[in-house]
C-alpha cells in the first residue's frame, strides 16, 4: 500500500522534458502528464528543457526538487543526473550509477544474473567487431548456437526502437542493421515465448513495493514503439492474467531487480513469463513512459491510487533522500 503524501508547503518542482534522443516526443508527453498530475494534488511546476539554460534556469526557478521526464540517453545514461547531483537539488528516479547500470542493457543482465536472476541468453555484439569477424559468419555462428527465433536489440535504447524479432536467419543482418541505428552495440537474446509483463516499482523511503503487473498483448504480435504509444494497438490486462504464485514470484524478481541496479524511486522492469509460469528478466527502465497509455500510470492506477498523489510522494521522497 502507498501512502498518501504528507501534507506540507507547497512544493516547488521543475519538471525536465524534451531532450533531443529520438524518444523527444514521448518525453514531452511524459512531462505535461506528470506537470499536470502534480499541479492536480497541489505542487506549483515549471516545465524546462535540458537544454543550454538547464543551470541557469535551475537557479532561477530555485525548485524544491527536480523531475527529471527525460527518454533516452538524454535523460537515462547518467550524465545529467550526474550534473543534477552538483546543483545540490534533489531529483527524482535513479542517481547517475543506477542509471548507467540499467540503460545499458548488457551490463544490466550480466549483473542481475550474477544475483540468481534467470534472463535469455545472449551475446554482444559492437558494430565494429561485427564488421571485423566476418559478419556472415557471425551470424550463421549464432543462428546455429542459440536457435532462432531470436531478439535482435540496441543495448541501449528505449521505447523497443530498433527491436526485431527474428524468426528466419535471413532476417538478421537486416535486424542488426536496424539496431545499430540507434547504437554501436547490439544484443541477439534467445526468444521467450509467453506472456509479457511490465512491473513498476515505488520507493518511497521505507523499501520498493511493486505495483500491479500489467499484462501486454499487442494487437500485431509485437510491443514496438508504435504500438506503445498509440491507442488501440495494444491490449493491456491489469492486474495481469496469471496465476497469483506466479504474480509473486514476477514482482519479488522485480523488486530485487530494482534493488540490484539501485533505481532508487521508480522503475520498470520487463520481463516475459513462460508457459512453465518461470519469469525472465529482459530489461530495466530507468525512467518509465508516463504519457497516456504508458504503463506505470496504469499500474497506479490498477493499486487505486491517484497519479497526482503517488507523483507528489515520489519528490517528496527525493526531498528526503537528499
Amino acid at each position: 500500500m502507498i501512502p498518501k503524501p504528507k501534507a506540507a508547503a507547497k512544493l516547488k518542482i521543475q519538471v525536465l522534458a524534451g531532450g533531443i534522443s529520438h524518444e523527444r516526443e514521448v518525453s514531452l508527453k511524459s512531462g505535461r502528464r506528470v506537470a499536470d498530475a502534480l499541479t492536480d494534488a497541489g505542487a506549483s511546476v515549471v516545465i524546462r528543457e535540458p537544454d543550454a539554460a538547464l543551470l541557469a534556469n535551475i537557479r532561477k526557478d530555485k525548485p524544491d526538487v527536480i523531475w527529471p521526464v527525460l527518454h533516452g540517453a538524454s535523460g537515462e545514461d547518467g550524465a545529467l543526473r550526474d550534473i543534477l547531483a552538483l546543483t545540490g537539488v534533489p531529483f527524482v528516479g535513479a542517481t547517475a550509477q543506477g542509471a548507467r547500470l540499467a540503460w545499458d542493457k548488457s551490463i544490466a543482465k550480466i549483473l542481475v544474473e550474477r544475483e540468481g536472476v534467470q534472463t535469455p541468453a545472449s551475446i554482444t555484439l559492437p558494430k565494429d567487431a561485427f564488421r571485423e569477424l566476418d559478419a556472415q559468419g557471425v551470424l550463421k555462428t549464432v543462428a546455429a548456437s542459440l536457435a532462432l527465433p531470436v531478439v535482435v536489440k540496441p543495448a541501449k535504447s528505449g521505447s523497443a526502437l530498433g527491436v526485431t524479432i527474428v524468426r528466419k536467419a535471413d532476417q538478421l543482418s537486416r535486424a542488426m542493421i536496424d539496431a545499430y541505428v540507434y547504437c554501436d552495440v547490439a544484443i541477439i537474446e534467445r526468444y521467450v515465448a509467453g506472456t509479457e509483463l511490465a512491473i513498476s516499482i515505488i520507493d518511497l523511503g521505507a523499501g520498493p513495493i511493486a505495483l500491479p503487473a500489467v499484462e501486454i498483448q499487442p494487437v500485431d504480435g509485437q510491443f514496438g514503439y508504435q504500438e506503445r504509444y498509440t491507442a488501440g494497438e495494444t491490449n493491456y490486462f491489469v492486474p495481469a492474467r496469471i496465476k497469483k504464485t506466479v504474480a509473486e514470484r514476477a514482482a519479488n524478481m522485480a523488486i530485487a531487480v530494482h534493488e540490484i541496479l539501485g533505481l532508487r524511486h521508480l522503475s520498470r522492469i520487463d520481463m516475459i513469463v513462460d508457459n512453465k509460469g518461470v519469469a525472465w528478466f529482459l530489461e530495466a527502465n530507468v525512467l518509465p513512459g508516463l504519457t497516456e497509455t504508458s504503463l506505470l500510470p496504469q499500474a497506479v492506477t490498477a493499486a487505486g491510487h491517484s497519479l497526482g498523489e503517488v507523483y507528489l510522494s515520489l519528490a517528496q521522497a527525493a526531498i528526503r533522500n537528499r
